[in-house]
């Protein structure tokens, strides 16, 4: 018989559908408002796949799987963390492995570092936020994620790329994996220690045992320059990188992408966000060991196409609203999403109130 709740089998239908330039379909079954389109619904797929799923089931909903390790159920989340899936994909892509020492140098909230963790390797990561590493209390924090799991914790420092060479040894190379998502501006801006004053106050000795750094803008170009400078010096030979690229149409792998000299790139995978717009997760792989008297030769061949180059990754949030403006629908969108979001905050406000007011009379009238 057909066993519905937990079963042992589990089968899926996978249909074909034709795709646009951009990897999005042709024939969106619904339109932006989420309204099913009718006829493209009804449209026969190019072709069906039927099986049954191999190495155990996917485990939907509660039952663990994927979704064991969902978003929803993270006790500490930020508006940059990765969800679960994507996560998973590029600790696969660096090949994370048990024992394997992993690094994530923006680790924020610590959602790529923990799939890292979940794989059994030993976790390391950095950022510039110390808000963010010290989360909101002693249950809400980096940590608190890995507890939830029944995961050591990881090794967490507060600095970033730019000054990499000053908090760390690099007599030798230590990492079997590097995997992150760098920040391009589009939910959270980047930035590194400095001070925007040509010649800051200096830190009297008995303020540098708490003192936080100022920081200052971080350019896009420099982000990726220094990710793959640190890759290429602390990567072990045959170890991979594994990062996020936003980009629009316009983005080409072979001119636009940054490269260095003792890393291979192995696979860039498009995730299309939007007509637009959409991210690449690229994999590259340490050939050759890093020599640090040609550093400056390193950095100057990055970018293939220099500032050019490194401005179709730059500024990607103010690119997206310009070219919004230009579609004859954008008005109409835009006050449909002010009106959602009203709608919403006062579905709140109503929710709240009569939570109040139902606290309030079992007050008045306890059992």
């Amino acid at each position: 018989p057909v066993q519905m709740k937990d079963p042992t089998n589990e089968f899926v239908l996978i249909r074909e559908v034709e795709l646009d330039e951009i990897g999005g379909p042709v024939y969106p079954r619904r339109d932006s408002f989420k309204k099913l389109i009718v006829e493209n619904d009804a449209r026969p797929p190019l072709a069906a796949y039927f099986g049954r799923i191999l190495g155990g089931v996917r485990k939907l909903k509660n039952r663990g799987g994927v979704f064991e390790y969902s978003l929803k159920k993270r006790s500490y989340l930020g508006p940059t963390s990765m969800d679960a899936e994507l996560s998973l994909i590029m600790t696969n892509l660096g090949q994370v492995q048990k024992g394997s020492f992993c690094f994530d140098p923006f680790v924020g909230t610590g959602s790529i570092l923990l799939t890292c963790g979940l794989a059994g390797a030993y976790c390391f990561g950095s950022d510039i936020d110390l808000r963010v590493l010290r989360g909101r209390s002693t249950n809400e924090n980096v940590l608190s994620n890995f507890r939830q799991y029944h995961l050591p914790k990881p090794e967490l420092i507060r600095t970033d790329n730019a000054i990499y060479h000053r908090h760390y040894r690099l007599h030798k190379p230590l990492y079997d994996a590097i995997i992150c998502d760098p920040p391009y501006g589009i939910r959270a801006g980047a930035r590194k220690t400095g001070s925007k004053y040509d010649e800051p106050r200096p830190v009297l000795d008995e303020h540098r045992h708490d003192h936080i750094a100022q920081t200052k803008p971080y350019a896009v170009s420099d982000v990726m320059s220094d990710l793959l400078d640190v890759a290429a010096r602390t990567l072990t030979v045959g170890s991979r990188l594994v990062y996020i690229i936003p980009s629009t149409l316009d983005f080409q792998v072979e001119e636009d992408l940054p490269f260095h000299e003792c890393l291979d790139l192995v696979h860039v995978c498009y995730q299309p966000l939007s007509r637009v717009y959409g991210r690449r997760v690229v994999t590259m792989k340490k050939v050759k060991e890093y020599d640090p008297s040609k550093r400056e030769v390193y950095l100057s061949k990055i970018w293939k196409n220099g500032a050019e180059s490194a401005e179709k990754c730059a500024n990607i949030r103010d690119k997206l609203i310009e070219a919004a403006k230009q579609r004859p629908d954008y008005e109409e969108k835009l006050a449909h999403r002010k009106q959602k979001r009203k709608e919403n905050r006062e579905a709140k406000k109503r929710a709240k109130l009569e939570a109040n007011s139902n606290a309030d009379g079992r007050a008045e009238n306890p059992k």
